[in-house]
This record gives structure tokens, C-alpha cells and sequence, in this order.
């Protein structure tokens, strides 16, 4: 984090909100200037697809952020096509630590899935063929932590090339905090120090920024990232979730009232912010 309070001047950007989405209206969100075509799935994948590629990146939230609030992973589970879905969590960001695991049996328990973990800091990191594993989940749950750390190890051990099979195959793929940076080509990470631009997997062509609350950090961080040239994408508020099919953004959800999700551009050093319409899962059940 940055010592001391940011200078929002400092930035010397000018942030519009414009042509917000109205409330209610939370289908049907094609911002195609945002969206690139054609960006080369390979042909042996399609042809195994059984569904289409989802990814839900939340701003924050989830068992581990909001203990007794279900609404976030309830609706994960249910995008998948099973009635006991298969579930597989990937704690690599916490380096694999013991009580996020265990916090995430206890809250994906039995009665609802199928649940299983790999840990890549462990002797025994659980199923002997990873691959193999990973594609026969109906959904990945990656967790919170360093962004950078666990894109190095997904690397060293060739995950990041498994879950793009995954989600070219249908497996629904999800997460928090660096569990929804890794999925986008670029990234605000804020775990070690002062907000910084990492680069993502890039299965979704944009930029993302999370933990996206009123006048923090990584939000004025973000919008001077914008100012010098990255990229236009999505950030999300604690609680907020942004569901993705394909490429495309087709739902903003929230486990709190009033958490949001934002579509965020460019044009020089102006931002505009456009704030999402976003449906409370409490009130669609």
C-alpha cells in the first residue's frame, strides 16, 4: 500500500461518469468497443466444449471474506450443470495455507458438491495428474493473495496452460481478489506495496482492478494506470462479481446492497468511469 493518503489532483486526471446503466437493467451488457473478435481458441478445444466459457471474477467476497453471506459462491455453483458439481479450489496465492483450505471445505461441504484442492507448496499436493483433475471439475475456485507469486508457480507447473483448456472447455472458473486479476490480460495488484500494473493470463482481453471501494488506493492507482495507457476493462466493489460468457460481460451480481461493478476507459489521461447495473442476489432468490 502507498505510505500516506493519495493526492487525487496529484493523478491530474478527470474522471467522467457517463451513461450509467440503470438499475434493473442487468442483462444483455455488450460494450463491444471494450471487446476484441477472433482471438484464436483452438479448434481441438471446440470441438470438446460441452458449455460455454464462464469466468466470474469477484471484487471480493466469497467464504473467505464474507463468513455466513453464501450468496457469491451459491451463485458459482449454480452455473454448473451437475446437481452435486465437482469443485476444485486453488489456494496457490496464500501459498497454500492451511486455514484458508480448511475454511473452504467447511463452506463447499459435502451436501452441496464434490470438493477437492491442490496445493503446489505441499510434498503431497494432492491428485497425481493435475490436468487431468482440472478438467473434470465443473468448477476452479482460485483464492486470495499474491497475484505474482501465484502466477510464477502456476507457470512453473503449467497450470496457467491447464486452465485455459478448462475454460475453453466449459469448466466454470472463479475467485476473488488475485483470483479474479489472474483471468484478464492486465491487472492492478495491490499485495506487495504500493498498487502495481502485473499482467494476467489473459483469457479475458481487458483490465481489471479489485477491492474497487470509494477513494482507496487501487482505485485512484487504477484510473492514473488508465491515464498512462493501459488498457480499458472492469473493476468491481467488495461483494460485487463480474460474470463473463465468452469474452463478454453478461451480468454484474452482488452478495451486499449497493456493491457495484465498472466499466472503465480511457481517452488520454480523461477516465470514464460507468458505473454497472447490478442485480443483489438477495432479492433474485
Amino acid at each position: 500500500m502507498w505510505d500516506g493518503s493519495p493526492d487525487r489532483a496529484a493523478l491530474d486526471l478527470r474522471i467522467t461518469t457517463a451513461g450509467a446503466v440503470q438499475a434493473g437493467e442487468d442483462v444483455g451488457l455488450n460494450f463491444r468497443p471494450l471487446y476484441k473478435r477472433g482471438l484464436g481458441r483452438r479448434e481441438d478445444h471446440l470441438k470438446m466444449q460441452t458449455a460455454p466459457p464462464q469466468i466470474v471474477a469477484f471484487g471480493g467476497g466469497g467464504f473467505s471474506m464474507e463468513s455466513g453471506n453464501p450468496l457469491l459462491d451459491d451463485y458459482v455453483l449454480s452455473l454448473c450443470r451437475r446437481e452435486r458439481p465437482r469443485v476444485c479450489f486453488l489456494p496457490s496465492a496464500s501459498g497454500d495455507a492451511d486455514h484458508y483450505v480448511v475454511r473452504f471445505y467447511r463452506a463447499f461441504g459435502a451436501e452441496r458438491c464434490e470438493a477437492s484442492h491442490i496445493s503446489l507448496f505441499r510434498r503431497e499436493q494432492g491428485p497425481g495428474d493435475l490436468r487431468d483433475h482440472l478438467l473434470a471439475q465443473d468448477l476452479i475456485y482460485v483464492g486470495g493473495g499474491s497475484v505474482v507469486s501465484m502466477l510464477g508457480v502456476w507457470r512453473a507447473h503449467g497450470i496457467d496452460a491447464i486452465l485455459r483448456e478448462a475454460w475453453e472447455a466449459g469448466v466454470v472458473l472463479c475467485g476473488l481478489s488475485a483470483g479474479s486479476l489472474c483471468w484478464f490480460e492486465e491487472a492492478v495488484s495491490g499485495f506487495h506495496g504500493p498498487p502495481r500494473r502485473v499482467e494476467g493470463l489473459g483469457l479475458l482481453p481487458f483490465s481489471n482492478c479489485v477491492h474497487y471501494e470509494p477513494a482507496s488506493e487501487r482505485r485512484l492507482a487504477y484510473h492514473r494506470m488508465l491515464g498512462e495507457g493501459m488498457r480499458p476493462g472492469y473493476a468491481a466493489e467488495d461483494g460485487a462479481a463480474l460474470h463473463f460468457i465468452d469474452r463478454e460481460l453478461r451480468r454484474v451480481v452482488a452478495s451486499r446492497p449497493g456493491a457495484s461493478g465498472y466499466r472503465l476507459d480511457a481517452a488520454g489521461e480523461r477516465v470514464i468511469e460507468t458505473p454497472l447495473a447490478t442485480a443483489y442476489l438477495a432479492r433474485a432468490t
